[in-house]
């Protein structure tokens, strides 16, 4: 304990220099090594002990992470280490980079200035990985390599120096392709690609504990060929001790990742849009320990003791026990019950945390991932863009009507921990829809319902969340209200794709200043008088208003706009989520009265019009579908791509990669349910896959009608369809 003890001090020693600080996150695709390179670097700085890293799995501090050997939390641990005489506070977040929990590795992104982005030497950049570098530069955070799992170029492949040197070159050369296209148009960030001669580069395995870069070359004498020599031999001990790893690693974020006072007045007006001439503002540019209190809340988790513990990123000011503290989007205040740093995955209570810090802090009951926090009300950070959109969907029960009131809020908590999950609950059906990201996400999130919470639940089937979208423009309509006095004359088209995405994005919203989202929509290809009309952006749908001067529209524009979300998150074919679409509202007639004009008769009126113009312009369904990719033998290819295309799928691509073949193809997400234990047996368990979201495809004609009529069963809606919609 005593050697804990001195650590937590002289992390709060160096807490106080922000200069010392280093806030980094690890990220990578899925099985890559992140996990087992964190517990390396905890074992180099102390922290566990040398032995059983790359076993104890620190980070992976749940029982289900540690059954399925996948990170699904995010999770925090802070060391120190010494570089040039000077000792260093890293704080570092191993994120999950399995793509059913992206959401975290977005967060963590936020409250960290580098990105340790790991990639496997033997299968190269991959697909999480350009999803991981994508989400570290958009927050303007910086990147630098580590190409893990060299070991199995020289004792698997038996690779010689040349073949060796030009398959890690040509894994540099795909990082720094995916780095150059991300920032091309970044003026804040200067040249971040990464090389080995500037010491941006690392490479070793983390199974063995050893690493290797330029700077580590020059101090300790080893060059390449001796490395081969030695791993070949099997002399991975004597490697490990005179190259570790965690030297090699440490020092390359302490040479190469930004502090605090470097990184924050680049990051701030990134992620933030108050006023830039504030006090604030400065407080945050200058990491102001002194300054008014912001604290950006990346990630809440439940402590069985000490209840919700709220971590993130403290920009300005101190926290300390007892202040009251703004919550964005809440009223009142909330007090702060205890504050503390993580030692390891543990949590260490600690008098004041400042500026420049990642902190844990308890009884912030507001906050929610990606609430700011604060001792003046403040314009909150911007919220934080999720790149995924759930695609599927269970029900859960309750099995006995006792636990349901706790189930609710259990519901309500995993909402709050993870924003990538969409909670509904039907009060009139008392069933509660959970929608995540696949799958493993859903299970893994029931699972711990019944063990953490105690209560047994009864998961329905899966089902997967469809779209409705227009194929063509459509004619003007007009929508009539019951009492016949009021209507509306809309027509509706499909958004080109560009603006579609540049919503998605968060790069046009209503909460930015009009200009700015004006030329957002400009840059998108939408036209320049449309981009001056847009009234309401709702999903991914616009509402132009292209009235001229009509008497009372004004205040009946809310109730519209009602109608119009309401239509357009219940589309006309089977209720689901209609998207891409831009509405325009030509004209309206209104009666006089207030009383005539209230929500009973503006709301239809406004359904009415949005679902017969969308029927009119060929509205169809469009399922959401995956990128899947597989590694197999030779021999097993034959089944693999055998269950893509037995899926409704098509394989894109086949091609061979060191001593496997890989087969990449697209296949609809509701086909791909069961996928994993299919695949097992087809290939006698010899094949590992990924897949990836991919986005919505318009369903084949001759399974349009079949796939309404099984929704709309399911749902308990009318089984005939509107005349209107004989096209299908």
């Amino acid at each position: 304990m005593g050697r804990r003890k001195k650590i937590v001090q002289e992390c709060e020693r160096l807490m106080d220099e922000p200069e010392n600080i280093r806030n980094i996150a690890i990220a990578a695709h899925v099985d890559h090594g992140k996990t087992t390179l964190s517990d390396n670097l905890l074992a180099g700085a102390g922290m566990i002990s040398d032995e059983t890293a790359g076993e104890q799995l620190a980070m992976d501090t749940e029982e289900d992470e540690q059954e399925r050997g996948i990170t699904i939390d995010a999770a925090n641990v802070s060391m120190t280490h010494e570089y040039e005489d000077t000792n260093h506070l890293i704080n570092l977040i191993d994120t999950p980079g399995h793509v059913d929990f992206g959401g975290d590795v977005t967060r963590a992104m936020r409250a960290v200035d580098g990105a340790l982005v790991v990639v496997d030497a033997v299968e190269g950049a991959m697909p999480q990985t350009e999803t991981v570098l994508r989400q570290a530069l958009r927050e303007g955070v910086k990147p630098t390599l580590f190409i893990n799992k060299v070991d199995r170029l020289i004792s698997e492949l038996q690779e010689g120096p040349e073949e060796m040197q030009n398959r890690l070159l040509s894994v540099i050369h795909d990082v720094n392709e995916l780095i150059r296209g991300m920032t091309e148009e970044r003026d804040d960030i200067d040249d971040w690609t990464v090389s080995v001669e500037d010491g941006t580069v690392g490479f070793g395995s983390a199974l063995y504990k050893w690493g290797v870069s330029m700077p580590s070359m020059q101090r300790t004498g080893m060059d390449f060929g001796e490395i081969m020599d030695l791993e070949r031999n099997d002399e991975r001990q004597e490697l490990h001790e005179r190259t570790p790893l965690s030297d090699v690693v440490l020092d390359m974020v302490c040479e190469h990742f930004p502090n605090p006072v470097d990184a924050q007045p680049r990051r701030v007006p990134r992620i933030w849009r108050g006023d830039e001439e504030s006090e604030l503002a400065e407080s945050m540019r200058l990491v102001d320990e002194d300054g008014e209190v912001v604290f950006m809340v990346t990630d809440i988790a439940m402590d069985p003791h000490a209840g919700e513990v709220a971590s993130g990123r403290v920009f300005s000011g101190s926290l300390e026990k007892g202040q009251e503290l703004y919550v964005s989007g809440t009223a009142g205040k909330n007090r702060v019950q205890s504050v503390g740093i993580y030692m390891g995955g543990e949590r260490e209570e600690v008098d004041h945390v400042p500026a420049g810090n990642i902190a844990a802090v308890t009884g912030l009951k507001d906050a929610i991932a990606g609430s700011t926090v604060s001792s003046v009300e403040m314009t909150p950070f911007e919220t934080i863009e999720h790149i995924s959109e759930p695609v599927i969907t269970k029900s859960v029960e309750a099995q006995t009507m006792d636990d349901l009131p706790k189930l609710i809020e259990t519901l309500r908590q995993v909402s709050k921990e993870d924003p990538t999950i969409q909670i509904t609950i039907n009060e009139d059906t008392g069933e509660h829809l959970i929608s995540g990201q696949g799958e493993l996400h859903l299970e893994v999130i029931t699972q711990r319902i019944e063990k953490n919470q105690g209560i047994p639940v009864n998961t329905g089937e899966p089902i997967v969340v469809y779209r409705e979208a227009i194929q063509r423009a459509s004619d003007q309509v007009e929508g009539i209200s019951p009492n016949r006095h009021n209507r509306f004359y809309i027509s509706v088209e499909p958004l080109p794709e560009d603006v579609v995405d540049t919503i998605k994005k968060g790069e046009a919203s209503m909460d930015m200043p009009e200009q700015e989202r004006r030329e957002a929509l400009q840059d998108a290809g939408m036209d320049k008088d449309d981009s001056q009309e847009v009234e309401h952006i709702h999903g991914s749908n616009i509402l132009l208003d292209q009235t001229k001067g009509i008497q009372h529209l004004n205040e009946t524009m809310e109730l519209f706009i009602e109608g119009l979300e309401d239509a357009l998150d219940n589309g006309p074919l089977a209720n689901e989520p209609v998207q891409g679409t831009l509405i325009r509202l030509h004209d309206a007639r209104l009666h006089e009265d207030t009383i005539h004009r209230g929500p009973a008769q503006v709301i239809p009126a406004t359904r009415n019009a949005v679902h017969k113009a969308l029927i009119d312009g060929k509205i169809k369904m469009l399922e959401p579908m995956q990128d899947a990719r597989i590694d197999v033998p030779n021999d097993h290819m034959g089944a693999a791509s055998g269950e893509i295309q037995g899926r409704r799928g098509r394989v894109d691509d086949m091609y061979q990669e060191g001593d496997l073949m890989v087969v990449e193809g697209i296949a609809p997400v509701g086909e791909m349910i069961g996928f994993a234990s299919d695949i097992r047996s087809a290939t006698e368990g010899r094949a590992s896959w990924n897949t990836e979201n991919a986005g919505f495809e318009v369903m084949a004609d001759s399974l349009q009608r079949e796939k309404i009529m099984e929704i709309r069963e399911r749902k308990g809606m009318k089984l005939e369809l509107p005349p209107a919609i004989d096209y299908l």
